[in-house]
C-alpha cells in the first residue's frame, strides 16, 4: 500500500496565531504573536507537586485475552513488559512530543489488567513531580506507550486489537488547579 500525499486544500488554513486568536478556549500558549510555536517559559512559575493519571485500553480477540493471561504468547510476559515499557516511556515523555519540557518525575506507577468485558487490557498511568509544570503528558505517554508494547506482544496472534480511549482522568496541582473526568 502506497500513501499518497493530501490535497491542498483550496481554501488556505489559517496560521497557527491566526486560529488561536479566533479560538473560544484563547490563545494557545505554544504560538507566539507570529505564529510561530515555542516551549513555554515557565521560569516564573512556583514549585508545586503535580500528579496525573491516565487510562486507555485495547480490545482484542477472546483467544488473545486468554493467551495473555495464561502466559502463553511466544514474546512472553505481557504485564511486566507493558508496565516496564510505560515507565520507561513516561521518563522520556520530553524528547518525544517536542514542546514538552523535561521533568524530573519522582513516582511513576503503570498498572496493566484484564478485563473480560472489553475484552481486553485495561492499563493505568500514574506519574508524580515537584515542578513548575504538569506531568500530563508523562502519564498520557506512559499509558499509550504500555498499550502499544501489549500490541507488540500479541499481534502475532490478533492483529484485529484496538488501542482505544487513551484519557487524562485527573491531574492535581498547579496554578490551574485541579482536574477530573469520569472514566
Amino acid at each position: 500500500m502506497t500513501l499518497e500525499p493530501s490535497p491542498s486544500p483550496a481554501i488556505s488554513s489559517p496560521t497557527p496565531a491566526q486560529a488561536a486568536s479566533e479560538s473560544s478556549v484563547g490563545p494557545l500558549s505554544h504560538v507566539d504573536a507570529a505564529g510561530f510555536f515555542r516551549m513555554v517559559d515557565v521560569a516564573e512559575k512556583p514549585f508545586s507537586v503535580r500528579t496525573a493519571l491516565a487510562s486507555g485500553s485495547i480490545r482484542m480477540q477472546i483467544g488473545t485475552l486468554n493467551a495473555i493471561r495464561d502466559n502463553a504468547l511466544a514474546k512472553g510476559d505481557v504485564f511486566p513488559v507493558a508496565r516496564l515499557a510505560g515507565i520507561q516511556a513516561a521518563k522520556r515523555t520530553a524528547e518525544l512530543v517536542p514542546l514538552c519540557h523535561p521533568l524530573p518525575l519522582s513516582g511513576i506507577e503503570v498498572r496493566v489488567s484484564l478485563d473480560e468485558s472489553l475484552p481486553g487490557v485495561r492499563v493505568e498511568g500514574f506519574v508524580r513531580t515537584t515542578a513548575q509544570t504538569g506531568v500530563e503528558m508523562e502519564a498520557l505517554t506512559a499509558v499509550s506507550v504500555a498499550l502499544l508494547t501489549v500490541y507488540d506482544m500479541a499481534k502475532a496472534v490478533d492483529r484485529t486489537m484496538v488501542i482505544s480511549e487513551i484519557v487524562l482522568r485527573e491531574k492535581r496541582g498547579g496554578t490551574k488547579g485541579d482536574f477530573f473526568s469520569e472514566p
